[in-house]
C-alpha cells in the first residue's frame, strides 16, 4: 500500500510543480511590474505626454510669433496697437469691442 501510494505521489507531484510554476509566470507577464498592463499604461502616458509636448510646443511658438513683433527692431505697429489698446483699455468713439473670454490670457 505504501509503495503504491509513493508511486502515485510521484506521479502528480511533476505535473503539479510545472502548472504550479506556469501560473506563476503567466501572472506575472499579465499582472507583473514589467507584465503586459503596466506596458499599456506606460504606453497611454507616453501618449498623453506626447499630446501635452505637441501642445505645448505649439503655444510656445504662438507666444515667440507674438514675441518677435514686439521686438524694437522688427515692431508691427498693428501688434503694439494691439497691445496697447488691451492694456490700456482704450477704444475709438465709433468703435464696438467684442470681448471673448476664452482668447482672454
Amino acid at each position: 500500500m505504501g509503495t503504491e501510494l509513493t508511486k502515485r505521489l510521484q506521479l502528480v507531484v511533476g505535473p503539479v510543480i510545472a502548472i504550479s510554476l506556469l501560473g506563476y509566470f503567466i501572472y506575472h507577464i499579465i499582472q507583473g511590474e514589467r507584465g503586459l498592463l503596466s506596458w499599456r499604461q506606460i504606453n497611454q502616458k507616453i501618449d498623453q505626454a506626447q499630446t501635452r509636448l505637441a501642445e505645448t510646443t505649439l503655444e510656445q511658438e504662438t507666444l515667440e510669433r507674438r514675441v518677435t513683433l514686439m521686438r524694437p527692431d522688427s515692431l508691427d505697429p498693428d501688434m503694439l496697437e494691439e497691445q496697447a489698446r488691451e492694456k490700456l483699455n482704450f477704444a475709438r468713439k465709433d468703435e464696438i469691442v467684442i470681448l471673448d473670454e476664452e482668447l482672454a490670457p
